[in-house]
């Protein structure tokens, strides 16, 4: 298992190299001058080439590429061009905020998918799968950014029973958490009704059944388990990805994680702030992968890891 995880952890390498390269390339494409954008638009040229050496952009983009890897490598993802404080700790500081949403909005989508599923695929009625079915459809096709704007003004404005401006106890956790939830609940509901439908075809289910087990005792010993393989996967990527994908939730709810932060940085052209939460995000991102990886010998005790 150790060997294991340290090939994986080798692998990950080129991959964290290649985010950085595609991140600085993006950033130095888009369009836009930081200094400029810092200084406005009646500054003068002299003293925008003044800023530019001061933060390092008159330097040839290999330079800054290779100072900026080998900052990264050390664990230094460089200062901000308008703080000048370390990027590092400004996106610890958000991190938090970040993570209390993003799990709360993945228990309720582990939670509230695999019960869903589980009701889907052994409903007795057609009905009662159709309807789940359709309230997994429905949950994928809504827009997060749309019904949290739509939330905001019946709950928030209306009946003012959550705060409009970036609350963060746990009352205003509810509505970011369940726009950020709806996604990714559709989703494990609807490959959990397909991995149960298939298990319950093999031939211990139907001997477990043939020894006159109940039926929530098969399905939750025998068929849930083994369904749940590729139900884990689905969920590891998921939260990764709303880890990096709380930008829309975290601005129209006003909540300071790094999700805003990355969109305020962007419209900044901040390079040391874009490149450190992409580098960020992308390390939780790849981590996140390995653990899933090593749950499959926990979930099956047939794999294992050489």
């Amino acid at each position: 298992m150790l060997t294991y995880v340290l090939r994986r952890l080798l692998m990950l390498l080129p991959v964290l190299l290649g985010v950085t390269f595609l991140t600085f390339a993006i950033a130095r494409a888009t369009p836009g001058d930081p200094a400029r954008l810092m200084l406005g638009v009646h500054a003068t040229p002299e003293r925008i080439a003044e800023l530019r050496e001061h933060m390092g952009l008159s330097d040839p983009l290999l330079v800054q590429y290779v100072r900026y890897v080998w900052g990264a490598a050390h664990g230094d993802l460089g200062k901000s061009f308008r703080g000048q404080t370390p990027v590092m700790q400004e996106i610890l500081d958000r991190f938090p905020s970040t993570l209390e949403l993003t799990v709360a909005a993945m228990l309720t989508a582990i939670v509230g998918g695999i019960l869903l599923g589980v009701i889907a695929a052994t409903a007795k009625r057609k009905a009662v799968d159709g309807a789940a079915m359709a309230t997994a459809l429905l949950g994928i096709s809504i827009p997060n950014f749309w019904l949290a704007i739509i939330l905001i003004i019946i709950f928030g404005i209306n009946l003012k029973w959550v705060s409009v401006t970036g609350g963060q106890g746990l009352r205003d956790l509810v509505l970011p958490s369940f726009c950020l939830a709806l996604g990714p609940l559709a989703t494990v509901a609807r490959l959990t009704r397909s991995c149960i439908l298939e298990v319950v075809r093999e031939d211990y289910v139907r001997t477990a059944w043939a020894k006159g087990l109940r039926d929530w005792a098969v399905t939750t010993r025998h068929v849930l388990r083994n369904a749940l393989i590729p139900v884990v996967t689905v969920i590891g990527l998921q939260f990764a990805s709303l880890l990096g994908g709380t930008v829309f939730i975290e601005s129209v709810f006003a909540r300071p994680g790094i999700g805003r932060f990355a969109v305020n940085a962007i419209l900044m052209r901040d390079y040391p702030q874009i490149q450190g939460t992409v580098l960020f995000v992308a390390t939780i991102y790849v981590l996140v992968n390995l653990g899933v990886d090593l749950l499959y010998a926990f979930l099956d005790p047939r794999i294992r890891y050489g």
